[in-house]
């Protein structure tokens, strides 16, 4: 059975600009993404989603404009074993509040969309960025 997890793809308008969150880990290959994390059992993906924000960034769901109906699920393998993550897109209510890291993280970056991309280096996570930004953009949400 695949691990389940579960995060928010997080922006914040600086003016005209577009910005997503995006999180180094503190462990492994330091690599890049959204708050995310493992689903824990008798929890589900949506309360996931906000308990691992509140934990990795010391986002409350208060800070976020969360867009329900906006979601994507990704699904790849993880040494081996199948993973499976589910990202909801969430918009910081007040772009200035600042991110607090827990200790799974080592750095954080706000990026626009190319930059959220390059850095995080996965192209279903590349797709799913793209297809959230234009959304965006379009005022679509």
């Amino acid at each position: 059975m695949a691990k389940r997890a579960a995060g928010f793809l997080i922006f914040r308008r600086l003016r005209e600009r577009i910005e997503y969150l995006m999180l180094q880990a503190s462990y492994g290959q330091h690599h890049w993404s959204p708050p995310k994390g493992h689903v824990d059992p008798g929890e589900d993906d949506y309360a996931t989603a906000l308990r691992e924000t509140t934990e990795e960034a010391g986002y409350a769901e208060s800070d976020l404009n969360i867009h329900r109906k906006q979601s994507c699920t990704l699904e790849y393998k993880v040494k081996g074993h199948d993973k499976v993550v589910v990202y909801w897109l969430a918009e910081l209510r007040n772009p200035a509040q600042e991110t607090k890291l827990s200790d799974e993280h080592q750095d954080m970056k706000w990026l626009d969309c190319d930059e959220a991309i390059q850095i995080a280096g996965y192209e279903d996570f590349a797709k799913m960025v793209r297809a959230f930004d234009a959304k965006i953009k379009a005022n679509e949400l």
